[in-house]
């Protein structure tokens, strides 16, 4: 029979293993450079990681800011807290493009977000930055994916860029450093639940 300090030294030994693989991985990732991350796929949560990643950035210190697509029109828990903080917010607040049903306007609200996005992305004073619903933008073709591609592969070299959405074109994905797809498992609004001000939204 196995005795505790023989359980403890198989489990000493274990974690001695991972701790070696962990500190060489940590050592040979010495490359510096803003990253792209994608947060994208069909579940919920979205946009509330790129804006926690956002709240982590402010808390170092960084200087952030947020462009927001489609969700232009509700009042904004993130937006209320984060401007206090500093954090500029460019909005296209037409609101669902089910609701607006008018493209033409939508893709002139769009168009002037995204012109406020290509001068954040030109700035290296900007430390992080969310493009909040981006990826809808793209596949509706508000705005072109070549001028998203160009405006992200010119930005400042230590600047950070999350993009948000659902569909994200195979070519961002492409171009991304971190890429992590939100899975839909179970959502109270399938079941009837109206959104929670504060937790959904």
């Amino acid at each position: 029979m196995t005795s505790d300090s023989q359980k403890q030294e198989r489990h000493q030994a274990r974690q001695q293993k991972v701790k070696q693989q962990v500190d060489a991985r940590v050592a040979a990732a010495q490359d510096e450079k803003g990253l792209l991350l994608i947060i994208t796929g069909n579940g919920k949560g979205k946009s509330t990681s790129g804006f926690g990643t956002i709240a982590r950035a402010v808390g170092h210190g960084l200087t952030c800011s947020v462009a927001q697509f489609i969700k232009g029109t509700w009042d904004n828990g993130e937006r209320n807290l984060l401007e206090k903080l500093g954090v500029e917010f460019q909005v296209m607040a037409t609101g669902f493009t089910w609701e607006t049903q008018d493209k033409e306007l939508d893709t002139q609200a769009a168009q002037t977000v995204w012109g406020e996005c290509k001068r954040m992305l030109s700035d290296a004073s900007i430390d992080v930055i969310l493009l909040d619903e981006l990826t809808y933008m793209v596949s509706y073709g508000y705005i072109e994916l070549e001028e998203v591609v160009d405006a992200l592969n010119n930005r400042p070299s230590m600047q950070s860029v999350i993009i948000t959405g659902r569909g994200a074109h195979r070519t961002l994905i492409e171009m991304a450093d971190t890429v992590s797809e939100v899975k839909n498992v179970k959502h109270a609004f399938d079941s009837g639940v109206k959104a929670l001000k504060g937790v959904d939204w």
